[in-house]
């Protein structure tokens, strides 16, 4: 069973940066504004030769509970909760504040191993804060600085000291252990207050992401397991996507930044799309950019919950994408809510569907009997007088699918020809919505660079 341990403390002492130095890589969004984690993130941690699961928090804040500084602590009071060991960090150059002894009060009632670590302690200058720490009655503070990677032997002692059970995983142990079938990475996009982090919420079922009305509550891209009727999925919440022109802060910068690379490394993207004023302009640009960057994409129209049902509401939208969204024609398209949970089965299914077809195959036979037929019924224009030859098709890779057409003049190919070609592998090989890449590759001429005999 994993060991996880919680990082907290008030905001602005560096507990997202003790959480990317001991995952081994940037994760979490680091900004000198207070306040830049809102949700909690978790990620597999290495301290020496122990591994762990740590958990990113919320800066501890005293606020009524229904204000979005509440919403936050909740999610902290939750991570202290489920933790087997706390990681309890102050400024050690800020010294104590009001704020520190009154979150010791709460972690000292949580009864769970808790190390006081004094963070930002490099230099002389974080002495004095340090001593100080040791008033909490929380044990031996431990003076590190996490920017700097300096005091994390002492911090491995101190843990090792108060959680005696969590042991280094023998080195056979590592080698022998199967690892489970990976999940499949669906991440989350849409335009700011699309209902995202609500939709995560209700998939897997508890309020594991801050939500409320205010635009912009999530930051970081939040990753969380789902289970769905026996299939393993790993959904990455993200920050809402603004136009470019309409961004001027840094901290949204980064979270968008992050929210891209989210699309990058995901394997099934779902676009999120606002009942109220579904297929804006950035909409668009944003199903484009999953295109672009070669995801399975699957758009879902959220809020129905709110929407009056008449017949045909769902298949206007569906004609709308396929009118708006020609790049990826057949699109599948859902109707959710993630107030009353309808669609999530569709949803699922649809997320399943664009997976597979994602990484489709075709048999090099089939797809070259395909593309005599598609030749034949409508041949490339000639250019500049001079005939096109298209001789054979093969399939390169899948994720996308991916398929080079061996030809003459390569680059002479209209785009629209191409269009051409690519519409009829959709279609005669089913592949709806997916990303589809097509190469024009000139083949060798065998006879190039030889000398001309001489009689």
């Amino acid at each position: 069973m994993s060991f996880t341990i919680a990082i907290v403390g008030r905001p602005n002492v560096g507990k997202s940066t003790l959480f990317n130095r001991l995952v081994g890589r940037r994760l979490a969004l680091v900004d000198d504004t207070p306040g830049v984690t809102r949700d909690r993130r978790e990620g597999e941690g290495r301290l020496g030769d122990v591994e762990f699961t740590i958990v990113d928090t919320a800066g501890l804040e005293e606020a009524a509970d229904d204000s979005l500084s509440g919403r936050m602590r909740a999610q902290t009071e939750t991570a202290i909760r489920d933790a087997d060991a706390i990681f309890f960090l102050i400024d050690a150059r800020a010294g104590l504040t009001p704020v520190d002894r009154a979150f010791a009060d709460v972690i000292r009632r949580a009864g769970k191993p808790t190390i006081v670590v004094a963070n930002k302690s490099e230099g002389s200058a974080g002495e004095v804060g340090r001593v100080e720490a040791y008033a909490l009655g929380l044990g031996e503070p431990v003076a590190i600085s996490a920017e700097h990677n300096e005091g994390m032997a002492d911090l491995y002692d101190a843990l090792r000291a108060a959680a005696p059970e969590l042991t280094a995983k023998p080195q056979d142990a590592q080698e022998n252990t199967l690892a489970p079938e990976r999940p499949i990475r669906v991440a989350i996009v849409g335009r700011p207050n699309a209902g995202k982090s609500t939709l995560i919420n209700r998939l897997i079922g508890e309020e594991r992401l801050v939500t409320g009305p205010e635009a912009g509550i999530t930051r970081d891209a939040i990753a969380v397991d789902l289970s769905w009727h026996g299939k393993r999925f790993r959904l990455y919440d993200t920050a809402g996507m603004r136009r470019r022109s309409r961004i001027d802060e840094k901290l949204e910068k980064l979270s968008v930044a992050d929210a891209l690379n989210a699309i990058r490394f995901a394997e099934v993207v779902v676009v999120l799309l606002d009942l109220q004023n579904a297929f804006e302009e950035q909409d668009q640009r944003i199903a484009d950019l999953v295109e672009r960057e070669g995801r399975a994409l699957v758009l879902a129209v959220s809020k129905w919950d709110l929407k009056e049902k008449t017949a045909g509401a769902i298949g206007k939208l569906r004609s709308e994408a396929e009118a708006k969204l020609t790049q990826v024609k057949g699109v599948p398209l859902v109707a959710v809510s993630g107030l009353t949970g309808e669609g999530l089965d569709r949803l699922m299914q649809a997320v399943s569907d664009a997976y597979v077809v994602w990484n489709k195959r075709v048999q090099t036979s089939a797809l070259n009997r395909w593309f005599e037929e598609a030749v034949s019924a409508h041949p490339p224009p000639a250019v500049s007088g001079r005939t096109l030859k298209l001789n054979y098709i093969t399939q390169a890779k899948s994720r996308p699918p991916t398929f080079i057409v061996f030809c003459t003049r390569a680059d002479a190919v209209p785009e629209a020809y191409k269009r051409y070609l690519i519409n009829g592998l959709r279609e005669a090989f089913e592949l709806p919505g997916t990303p589809i890449r097509l190469t024009l590759r000139e083949k060798e001429n065998p006879f190039r660079g030889r000398k001309r005999a001489r009689y």
